[in-house]
């Protein structure tokens, strides 16, 4: 049939290759189809990529001349590069077969087949079809298949090669060595194959090495390594290279003794490989198979993982290469969290120990119950929070860890020994937190239950038998029940090998024990001993290591030990200088750092150490830096109550440099003290004007970090761990940010202080317009200090006066108070005069005596009280004598006839306020009352509407008076009038929660407008607000020196002149003090005067001298004045 070809050609359609065969002993880079024209030419489609695929797709179209080409001679081969080919590749399957079997197939695709290879039926789907001379428009380009010696030697060597995989005779593997190598000396440097013809020689090479053949591993890898370098990233190669490489490190792995370096390279290597092997090719179901990526995972996560920076770099490339949905993630994860873990212990550093617990909740979510590994990642979860638990006091991360461990009991007996005891470690721990006797005795019956299944021989009897001593000691501390400990704590260090990371803990619970035994036996070896045995565990830890914290501190406890029983001062010296190390101790969580500096202080104090200023310094800073860390208003609150004793701090630091007349300093500290949830919230809100004509830039990152840190505050805290946790880190990223730039905005000139704790010269501006009186009510003395206008600060004692006698006082005027709202109006209240008298006899008259003596302060002159601890909670303002005159002549002036009294939180917020009078805005009044709560928030007030009627009668029309009132007065209509208007008078129940403070709130229609809502509300241009509602200036019982309650908290949202009430509000009078302060407030401005919120103060004294007939005495002193 030729002759009636003639001048005809066949169009060939090259759809897909079917089941193509691929090499077992190499990794082909792609693969292409050859037509064989005659014995100098052939036809080649491209080099396509291989997929994963069992059948390639082509898409190519050749025509062929049917009289030059009398047969089809097809081949398919597989190509070793995938940009520049050496050689023709490697052929893997043929094909001969006359053109008239292809034919007579009319228009459809159909197959062709290849002889068998192996266990392949290879195969190629096409059209074919005879077309005329006139139809040939693009006629197939051949190759010559004349090449040049490197492709020849090239293909021989993938001949030999080929025929060495198919035979498994070695001496075809040499050939094709050989031939690779007169290929590479072939290649000069620089020439375009040279990184292929050392990838062929190489892999060559390498087949040698695995069957045993003396190859030189080290040059073998070389060649590698050299090819990688000539296809760096970008060519189309490098993945090829990459996993080249990755193979002879793995081989190289498995048969040197598993050497750990060569799988951490190939770690490394596939992190860098997977992203540039897209799914679907042939490259990634061999990179991510059983010997590719698999291996690797599994080789990594049976290494001995430890801290080093090395070993969490491999863990977090190994968790890389185990993306969501791997079967080996959760392990990965596991390892990862081991590694940063260990390192957290060694180092200290929150953040690790954050991405630890962050691995191990995704963990457990990997592993849900019924998973091999359920109860153990229970069990890490829980034991890592425990230890933040232990770093931060966050009762949410121990509350959870002791749940986690109830769960691990639960589900499984795998690690029960572990769960049992770690949960009596975890009880224990809440059992010194709320000492709840059930926890330390079911803590000690876990232990014993864990000790049982840890017997002697065990790992981990050591480990029990030391928790089993640790709780019994907690429960007891008599001397007949150390013995028992001591004798366990000795057995569990017997047990414990030299080189144990943790045997420092031992050390230091026998130190412990040895002491209290000390206290009861006085016997000198126990405490020599003890002192021995911390020293030692010093010498075992690295100098940054947390737990030389535990060191110093029972060394510290040691030393004043014996102090008390020998009177050496030499000890007394050396337990001050633990306790300054102990609570310096960078390493180590802010809480622990807390307790010790507090105790220390106490100590200083009881022994009358010249260190006890430094030690309250240091409890002042680590107090603010601990509770810079809690994201929100509400976790701060919960962290300035988490130390017994500590709440007194600030005014014991006053009290102490008041005894060693640092009057300068005690105003200082007592500042840097009081106050810090207003003082912390406030550095978020520092007016930027200075900063921004300086520099601009920095002004507005700080602004921005500070907003963004502010937003937070206020934010409720998700009950779902992995959602708190995230939520703290980032917080803690942004603080470190704020911190840096607070850093830099202090190198700039004049701005060294900035937001540095305020120096006297500083804190004096508060009394620019008359002194400001700090009342400390401190365990050690009671007192006044006097700020002045200008010069140095006066000191009054109070010689009659202890706290104890200022805590008594304060419960009888509650007593009173309670008593005199069951009394009828006319009623005198003899009991409560009798109270007031007291305040005026031992407080207030020894401060106006100084003065009008020393200071010169003319009568109706303004003061501002500071009051702290139990201060807070007299009503100082109207101190009285209720006395007549010596000469019978009239009566004795009370304090309120001789000066106007205003109330001020801290010197920072009188300061702040008066910051922010700079501008004024066009006054605007809004009346907002509310007499028919929401459910639950109080019965109904019937005067309330009355008061708003009479309130917008006498404010001037200038202020165009609008009222807020009935279905209105909401929460959110609330806010808007306080963010609206500059001057407010609210009119509804106040109840100040002393659960929660800043949950303290004012009954609104639908629901409570709280003290966190107001904070929230920013409004530096507001004014004046009158609080006409009950609790709205309560200062907080567990944290006095806070100054938490609802007056304080408009005054921080901005309004700078406030009244509030100190406790329940007649309804039926109150109506008589709002008339007369608001006639007083706005005596001027009828006639066209401005309206001036700094006359409230008088305003006020003036309305309650105005209604003495009217008004009972408590309904008078009720409301009070705070700010400007």
């Amino acid at each position: 049939m030729l002759s009636s070809w003639e001048g005809r050609y066949i169009r060939l359609e090259l759809i897909r290759v079917n089941d193509l065969p691929l090499p077992s002993e190499r990794i082909p880079a792609g693969f292409y189809v050859s037509i064989n024209v005659d014995s100098r030419r052939r036809w080649k489609s491209p080099v396509r990529v291989l997929s994963s695929d069992e059948s390639e797709v082509l898409g190519d179209i050749v025509i062929l001349s049917l009289c030059e080409i009398p047969k089809l001679s097809m081949e398919l081969r597989v190509s070793y590069e995938l940009g520049r080919m050496l050689g023709n590749g490697e052929v893997v399957a043929k094909l001969e077969t006359l053109w008239d079997e292809l034919l007579d197939r009319g228009d459809q695709s159909f197959d062709i087949s290849f002889p068998p290879v192996g266990d392949y039926h290879p195969s190629l789907t096409l059209k074919a079809a005879v077309i005329h001379p006139c139809e040939n428009q693009n006629s197939a380009l051949f190759d010559s298949i004349v090449e040049c010696d490197i492709a020849r030697y090239t293909d021989a060597g993938h001949e030999q090669f080929a025929t060495y995989v198919a035979s498994n005779t070695v001496s075809h593997l040499n050939y094709a060595v050989q031939h690779f190598q007169l290929a590479l000396d072939q290649c000069q440097v620089g020439h375009p194959d040279q990184a292929a013809a050392l990838t062929n020689l190489a892999w060559a090479r390498l087949q040698c090495y695995i069957q045993n053949n003396l190859e030189d591993i080290d040059s073998i890898t070389s060649l590698f390594r050299q090819a990688l370098a000539l296809r760096p990233q970008g060519h189309p190669d490098h993945p090829s290279s990459i996993c080249h490489l990755i193979q002879a490190l793995i081989w190289r792995y498995s048969k040197e003794n598993f050497t750990a370096v060569y799988i951490h390279e190939s770690a490394q290597l596939a992190c860098k490989l997977l992203p540039l092997c897209p799914e679907g090719t042939y490259l990634r179901s061999i990179v991510t198979g059983a010997s590719g990526v698999d291996f690797v995972i599994r080789a990594c996560n049976n290494l001995s993982t430890d801290t080093s920076d090395e070993c969490i770099h491999l863990r977090r490339v190994v968790l890389e290469l185990c993306p969501l949905g791997s079967e080996y993630r959760h392990k990965a994860l596991h390892e990862l969290a081991q590694a940063v873990e260990g390192r957290f212990k060694q180092c200290g550093s929150i953040d690790d120990l954050d991405e630890c617990i962050q691995h191990r909740r995704e963990a457990v979510s990997l592993c849900p119950e019924g998973h091999p590994e359920y109860e153990t990642y229970l069990n890490n979860l829980a034991l890592s929070l425990k230890i933040r638990f232990d770093y931060q006091c966050n009762s949410h991360d121990l509350n959870e860890a002791i749940s986690l461990y109830e769960e691990a009991l639960r589900v499984g007996n795998k690690c029960r020994e572990f769960s049992l005891d770690n949960l009596g470690l975890a009880l224990r721990t809440r059992f010194n937190q709320c000492n709840e006797v059930n926890d330390i005795v079911r803590a000690i019956g876990l232990h014993r239950e864990a000790l049982i299944l840890c017997p002697p021989g065990n790992p981990y009897h050591d480990y029990t038998l030391n928790n089993l001593a640790l709780a019994l000691q907690t429960k007891s501390d008599a001397s007949e029940d150390l013995n028992e400990v001591i004798d366990l704590y000795r057995d569990s260090l017997l047990f414990t090998r030299l080189d144990d990371p943790e045997r420092h803990i031992n050390l230091h619970n026998l130190s412990s024990a040895l002491r209290s035994r000390f206290t009861h036996t006085q016997k000198n070896e126990d405490i020599e001993e003890a002192i021995q045995l911390c020293q030692e565990s010093l010498e075992a830890l690295t100098s940054l290591h947390p737990d030389r914290y535990f060191s110093y501190m029972l060394l510290q406890e040691a030393y004043l030990s014996r102090y008390r029983v020998q009177c050496k001062s030499a000890d007394l010296s050396l337990a001050v200088e633990n306790f300054r190390l102990a609570s310096r101790h960078p390493t180590q969580g802010f809480p622990e750092r807390i307790k010790e500096a507090v105790e220390w202080a106490r100590q200083a104090e009881v022994y009358r150490h010249d260190s006890a200023l430094e030690a309250y310094q240091m409890c002042l800073q680590l107090f603010d830096n601990h509770v810079m860390t809690r994201s929100t208003i509400i976790s701060r609150r919960e962290a300035t109550t988490a130390f017994r004793g500590a709440q007194s701090l600030p005014v014991d630091a006053a009290s102490c440099a008041v005894r060693r007349d640092n009057l300068r300093y005690a105003v200082e500290l007592v500042e840097q003290g009081r106050g810090q949830q207003w003082s912390l919230a406030s550095r978020l809100r520092t007016p930027l004007e200075d900063l921004e004509s300086t520099n601009s830039n920095i002004a507005h990152t700080f602004s921005e970090l500070s907003k963004y840190l502010a937003d937070a505050q206020g934010s409720t805290v998700s009950t779902d761990g992995a959602t708190a946790d995230q939520a703290a880190i980032e917080y803690r990223r942004i603080t470190t940010q704020w911190e840096a730039t607070v850093s830099e905005i202090r190198n700039l000139q004049g701005f060294s202080r900035f937001l540095l704790p305020p120096s006297y010269e500083d804190l004096q501006a508060a009394a620019r317009h008359g002194p400001v009186i700090i009342l400390i009510g401190s365990q050690y003395s009671c007192s006044a200090i006097i700020v002045p206008t200008s010069g140095e600060p006066r000191h009054v004692s109070f010689p009659r006066i202890t706290l104890t006698h200022l805590e008594t006082l304060k419960k009888d005027f509650a007593r009173e108070i309670r008593q005199a709202s069951r009394m009828r109006p006319e009623e005198t209240r003899k009991e409560l005069q009798a109270l007031l008298r007291t305040v005026w006899d031992e407080i207030m008259l020894p401060i106006v005596i100084v003065l009008q003596r020393d200071l010169r302060l003319t009568c109706r002159s303004r003061i501002w009280l500071c009051p702290t601890a139990a201060f807070t909670s007299i009503p100082l303002h109207a101190a009285h004598p209720f006395r007549t005159k010596a000469d019978s002549r009239g009566r004795e002036l009370c304090l309120e006839d001789v000066y106007i009294c205003s109330y001020t939180p801290t010197l920072s917020a009188l300061i702040r306020s008066r910051q922010m009078m700079k501008t004024r805005v066009t006054p605007s009044f809004v009346t907002v009352g509310q007499s028919s709560p929401g459910a639950g928030q109080g019965e109904a007030l019937l005067t309330i509407d009355s008061e708003l009627e009479l309130v917008r009668e006498l404010v001037p029309a200038t202020a165009n008076p609008i009222t807020l009132s009935g279905d209105d007065a909401t929460r959110a209509g609330a806010l808007d009038a306080l963010q609206r208007n500059t001057w407010v008078h609210l009119a509804c129940h106040g109840k100040q929660d002393r659960e929660q403070p800043y949950n303290s709130r004012f009954a609104m229609r639908d629901e409570p407008l709280t003290l966190l809502d107001i904070m929230e509300n920013d409004t530096p241009h507001a004014e004046f607000a009158f609080l006409s509602a009950c609790h709205t200036a309560v200062g907080d019982e567990e944290t006095p020196d806070e100054v938490i309650h609802l007056a304080a908290g408009l005054q921080f949202s901005g309004f700078k002149s406030v009244i509030g009430t100190l406790w329940v509000v007649d309804d039926a009078v109150v109506k008589h003090v709002v008339k007369a302060f608001y006639e007083n407030m706005f005596s001027d401005s009828k006639d066209g005067g401005v309206m001036d919120y700094t006359k409230a103060a008088w305003a006020l004294n003036r309305a309650t001298n105005a209604v003495k007939t009217k008004v009972p005495l408590e309904q008078r002193m009720v409301f009070i004045h705070i700010g400007v």
